[in-house]
């Protein structure tokens, strides 16, 4: 063959094979070489995008969404375009660092996560090396703010220690409980609540707590430890965890017909835990986000979910809403994505959202942002004045 003829044939060759890429695998090839070029922005969104806790991942994912789908359609920031960086990491600390280290190799600018403490306290280390600046709508552990060791983390939540004190003012003074159990699921979401429940219940000096103990996540038969609860004659019972493991005990205990007040945390004041537990989450308590329905920004933000998704959101979409509106205002403010001037805007300067009017203290904290207390009556969860 002559060498005319096999350069026309290798060029044909070579055309033909870059027809046939995937159309997905152009779109990432466009995406990396735009970022090189500096034409867009990277957000990273992690959290549990599947498995047993999806119903906290997903609602953040999905405001991540709206807000990018609203700033790209207006010509993006600064005329760059946001691109989100998917973080699956099922609110597994194991799975976490994995999800960080590939978000960083992928170049993100910030991340809006993560989603359950654990995984947050595991990934964030590898954020912090990077100086990447990371804000979480739902990650509740007091240490990831009052520690000092995460400099570049924030969050539009309030922590554990404020609502393991709103549940111990409960049993105390509204249910006149002296005999506590105190149950977790060893996580650091819900062991870290159970210790500060514990903490508070034994220096306010009028309870006591007969009971603490962990148990297995997933664990299909909780018996042993409801039949220590049984036998311990207790008032009350305050469990740090999620939605699964408190479906299943409340479930169980009431089988016994054991109709001991349940207090627990955010983790179950979800439409799961009210769908699992079926009528046995009535009377149950559980503290959750104050109430903002009526912020200005409220009904705006709920609108847009209901035109991406035609549906309600669910829990921690206004909180990852207001984490994503933080970060944009500060890139856009800043002029860019340099982690010490975006921090400087999140620390010093006030911006409207769903929750409100907020700002970050120095530790990382939104100002304003607070717990209440909730009881299921007639199915749904309703606030306790």
């Amino acid at each position: 063959m002559k060498v005319s003829s096999l350069i026309k044939f290798f060029s044909s060759s070579l055309m033909f094979a870059l027809l046939c890429l995937p159309l997905s695998g152009l779109i990432s090839f466009e995406a990396n070489a735009a970022t090189k070029n500096g034409d867009v922005i990277k957000i990273g969104v992690a959290g549990a995008h599947s498995g047993d806790l999806i119903q906290y991942g997903m609602p953040s994912y999905n405001a991540a969404k709206v807000i990018v789908e609203q700033i790209n359609a207006k010509g993006g920031i600064n005329g760059k375009k946001l691109v989100i960086v998917d973080g699956d990491d099922q609110c597994k600390p194991e799975l976490a660092t994995n999800v960080a280290t590939k978000l960083v190799s992928e170049g993100v600018d910030v991340v809006m996560g993560h989603i359950c403490s654990g995984a947050t306290k595991a990934a964030l280390p590898i954020y912090a090396e990077q100086k990447i600046i990371a804000i979480s709508p739902s990650a509740t552990n007091p240490d990831l703010t009052q520690s000092g060791q995460f400099p570049y983390f924030f969050r539009t939540i309030a922590s554990d220690d404020m609502q393991a004190k709103l549940g111990v003012e409960l049993a105390l003074d509204k249910l006149g409980a002296k005999n506590i159990v105190i149950l977790h699921d060893k996580g650091d979401y819900g062991k870290t609540y159970a210790e500060y429940a514990k903490k508070f219940i034994e220096e306010s000096g009028r309870g006591k707590v007969v009971l603490f103990e962990g148990i297995t996540p997933g664990q299909v038969d909780y018996g042993a430890v409801i039949q220590k609860v049984r036998s311990a004659n207790v008032d009350a019972i305050i469990f740090g965890g999620y939605h699964p493991e408190a479906s299943k005990l409340v479930q169980q205990m009431r089988k016994k017909r054991m109709q001991t007040p349940f207090i627990s945390e955010d983790g179950i004041k979800i439409d799961a835990f009210l769908k699992l537990a079926g009528k046995d989450a009535e009377g149950v308590y559980a503290t959750g986000l104050k109430d903002h329905s009526q912020e200005k920004l409220y009904a705006e933000t709920l609108a847009a979910h209901k035109k991406m998704f035609g549906t309600d959101p669910g829990n921690y979409y206004f909180e990852a809403y207001s984490a994503m509106m933080a970060l944009i205002n500060a890139i856009e403010k800043t002029g860019g994505t340099d982690s010490a001037k975006i921090m400087e805007v999140l620390h010093n300067d006030y911006i409207e959202t769903p929750l409100g009017k907020i700002r970050f203290t120095k530790a990382g904290d939104a100002e304003g942002v607070e717990f209440k207390m909730y009881q299921v009556k007639n199915g749904k969860y309703t606030e306790v004045k």
